[in-house]
């Protein structure tokens, strides 16, 4: 079996975090990047050119993961939505033979507002990231109304029929 490098973007507040850990806890020989973790800056600008920085290391972290030959990477991060900095952390990573399966995740504003005010993030909720066009060939999820249990579920019956 290939290795499998699994993305997963979106707003924040969408659910990346919440089901790419349960994702992750559920797949044996994997490994897990929060992309956060890599852009842990104040302030916060997708703009600021210092943060392309944050993006190699992203890819460094994910090829040794990769080549640590876990079977499963996971990787959660709202940068992914656009085409050009996920292009380049895909590009800076060194490992060979892996496959990428990605999902965006979406919700209805009115969820996504819900999920901002009950995590008790301050200032008004943006919907910025929830409007841009999901990047050519993810999967698309609705995470309306579903449990991050089903949730999950979908992701995994989607990355198991790869490997079929």
């Amino acid at each position: 079996m290939r290795k499998k490098l699994i993305l997963i973007s979106g707003s924040p507040c969408v659910g990346k975090t919440a089901a790419g850990t349960r994702l992750f806890e559920s797949f044996d020989n994997s490994a897990y990047l929060d992309g956060d973790w890599c852009w842990c800056v104040h302030p916060f600008s997708v703009t600021d050119s210092r943060l392309r920085n944050g993006d190699k290391s992203m890819s460094f972290i994910l090829s040794n993961y990769l080549d640590s030959d876990f079977e499963y990477v996971f990787f959660t991060s709202v940068v992914l939505t656009d085409p050009q900095i996920r292009e380049g952390i895909l590009k800076g990573i060194t490992a060979k033979d892996y496959e990428v399966i990605a999902f965006t995740l979406t919700c209805s504003e009115e969820t996504l507002k819900k999920r901002h005010d009950k995590r008790g993030d301050k200032g008004e909720t943006n919907y910025y990231w929830l409007h841009l066009p999901p990047c050519p060939g993810d999967i698309v999820i609705d995470t309306d109304n579903k449990s991050i249990r089903n949730i999950v579920k979908e992701m995994k019956k989607q990355i198991n029929a790869a490997n079929e």
